[in-house]
């Protein structure tokens, strides 16, 4: 009986639940940018030394940027699929290029939180934004 009930409630509610998974990962990404600009020699270090120099630095200031502006967007909802797909490529490298070579089953669970992180984003990018979005609201309230 409780089971039909929670089931029928969640599949009514699933938009606003996605809504809901679309603000956490944006705040999540959010304060994953602002530890990165608060230790700024953690993606320097991320990377094999092979990559060090001009890539590194170049990377240690556009992906904490990228992080907090695509966070905030992806809070608020506004331009949804664009800040989603803007954090692909960086997770894609992230879970390539940093967390691979450690593999699954880790103690800091790196690659499979990254991997998780880029399954969101990917899922996201082709749902678009929820009721809970500014993407939404602009497009219901469109002066014509």
């Amino acid at each position: 009986m409780y089971i039909l009930k929670f089931k029928k409630w969640s599949q009514n509610m699933r938009p606003v639940l996605f809504d809901v998974l679309r603000i956490y990962l944006g705040m999540g990404l959010f304060v994953k940018g602002v530890l990165f600009i608060s230790q700024p020699n953690m993606i320097p270090n991320m990377l094999s030394g092979d990559q060090i120099g001009v890539i590194a630095t170049v990377l240690g200031h556009a992906i904490p940027m990228a992080h907090i502006s695509g966070g905030i967007l992806l809070i608020i909802g506004l331009l949804t699929r664009l800040a989603a797909l803007v954090q692909i490529p960086i997770l894609c490298g992230a879970v390539m290029f940093v967390h691979l070579e450690g593999g699954a089953f880790m103690l800091n669970q790196g690659f499979e939180f990254a991997a998780l992180v880029l399954f969101l984003l990917i899922l996201i990018f082709i749902y678009g934004s929820g009721p809970w979005s500014l993407d939404q609201y602009l497009e219901t309230h469109k002066s014509t």
